[in-house]
């Protein structure tokens, strides 16, 4: 008997996995905050005897190192990975005995670093799930080039061969079941599907189907930025994370609030793109608690820069709390809920600015009115199709790149909304007069916007 148990964070899309018998199990690349790693094993009623990390990861923060101390479980860390703190190193071939009949082996994979480690969880000798990190995804693998530029190429032709290793060793019916892929930039592509097997990958990987000249070229090629706040969790990982605090940060009231702004800190408004344009306090952000927080946020903020949490409920604080503490934003300065005019002192007005679709920039245009589009989305979308006329500055450079969008009303907008929120915001605390596009890009075509491509 055996169970595999998924533990999904769709805000930085990734998973961990806790693995196990009747009695005993291994965590697979567990997140920051432990706690629902630890109930999770508790809803099992396994003891978690082992802890295994496939990489050094560069996209958030572990909570390896403290769920180990906190079970008593060894922590397994692929050997050749530089670290400072006490584990158990594993190299290829490593095997630990997880539980009656349940054997986890180690295998060298190569190529997302240079250190990767992937992990086959085997049942009387035969493989029964290869936890493959950010080596062997859904339809593709993880990206070579978060290292070193230098390497970037050379991991590239290591992930081919790690990916072929994993599929000549392992049985078509072996389920592959990646950290990485699931919106994570650790990906080198979006995962194609929700679960696969070697034997699909087989069939379907660029990795597993080109020849390597020919998957090196096509990966590199179609790369994407990396976000800034991955050049901090490498080295936060390697020299040993502190644990997590998530209890409640300081109320702050509107004095406070205003205080901060005044001292160029960051305050986050978490409520939905449609509640922040109807009225929200001048100079905060909007960075919805239900999209893609922990990614945008940390990509945008000056590192270290403190940040003040608003938010209907202390419910959704406390959710957004949790997502940033796993990509090293440990403590928010202070936070405020309720309604927004709670968050500006007596008198003052809080700020808004109009949401609009596709449609309604056609017709203005068709009225014949100067419009400035500001397209948002990054690079890779772009070059599929963009508003003829647009001006293009990607969501996570536009913060320093405000003095470059013409003056007038600015209409941002990205692929379905959220981006284009985050955009507006940010004009609207630069003084700016915005419209927030709040529509899917496949509305412009219906609207008779003109479209240019490359």
């Amino acid at each position: 008997m055996f169970f595999v148990d998924t533990l999904e964070f769709e805000g930085l899309g990734n998973r961990s996995y806790l693995a196990g018998g009747a009695a005993a199990a291994v965590v697979i690349d567990p997140p920051r905050d432990i706690d629902q790693v630890i109930a999770a094993a508790a809803g099992r009623g396994v003891r978690i005897a082992y802890v295994a990390e496939t990489h050094v990861h560069n996209d958030y923060v572990t909570g390896g190192l403290e769920l180990a101390r906190v079970t008593g479980a060894s922590y397994l860390v692929p050997a050749a990975a530089h670290v400072s703190f006490a584990r158990t190193p594993v190299a290829d071939g490593d095997t630990v005995h997880v539980d009656a009949g349940l054997v986890l082996r180690a295998i060298a994979t190569p190529g997302h670093t240079p250190h990767h480690t992937s992990y086959v969880l085997e049942r009387d000798g035969r493989g029964v799930a290869a936890f493959t990190g950010g080596s062997l995804l859904i339809g593709t693998v993880g990206r070579p080039d978060l290292v070193e530029p230098r390497l970037t190429e050379q991991l590239a032709r290591a992930q081919h061969a790690s990916a072929h290793r994993l599929a000549d060793e392992l049985d078509d019916e072996v389920p592959v079941l990646p950290t990485h892929g699931f919106g994570s930039f650790c990906s080198s592509a979006q995962a194609e599907g929700d679960a696969t097997t070697i034997g699909r990958e087989r069939t379907s990987n660029d990795a597993l189907t080109l020849d390597v000249d020919t998957f090196v070229q096509r990966m590199l090629a179609g790369l994407e930025d990396v976000p800034a706040y991955y050049a901090q969790m490498g080295p936060a990982n390697a020299a040993g994370p502190a644990p997590v605090d998530l209890t409640p940060p300081r109320r702050a009231d509107a004095d406070e609030i205003s205080s901060r702004l005044a001292a160029g800190e960051w305050v986050v408004d978490l409520r939905s793109r449609r509640a922040f344009a109807e009225g929200h306090v001048s100079g905060s952000f909007n960075f919805e608690g239900e999209g893609k927080l922990a990614t945008y946020l940390a990509w945008l903020i000056p590192w270290g820069k403190p940040v003040t949490l608003l938010a209907d409920t202390p419910e959704q604080i406390g959710a957004a709390q949790r997502e940033l503490a796993r990509v090293g934003i440990d403590r928010p300065a202070a936070a405020a809920t309720g309604e927004p005019t709670g968050w500006v002192r007596e008198g003052e007005p809080l700020a808004s600015f109009p949401r609009a679709r596709f449609a309604d920039l056609a017709q203005v245009r068709e009225r014949g009115d100067e419009v400035l589009v500001l397209d948002v989305r990054r690079d890779s979308e772009r070059v599929g199709g963009y508003i003829d006329g647009s001006l293009h500055i990607p969501i996570h450079e536009l913060h320093g790149r405000i003095g470059e969008v013409p003056d007038g009303t600015v209409w941002v907008h990205c692929a379905g909304g959220m981006r284009a929120a985050i955009a507006a915001s940010l004009l609207d605390a630069a003084g700016r007069d915005v419209v927030a596009v709040d529509d899917g890009f496949d509305a412009a075509t219906d609207a008779g916007l003109p479209l240019a491509s490359g």
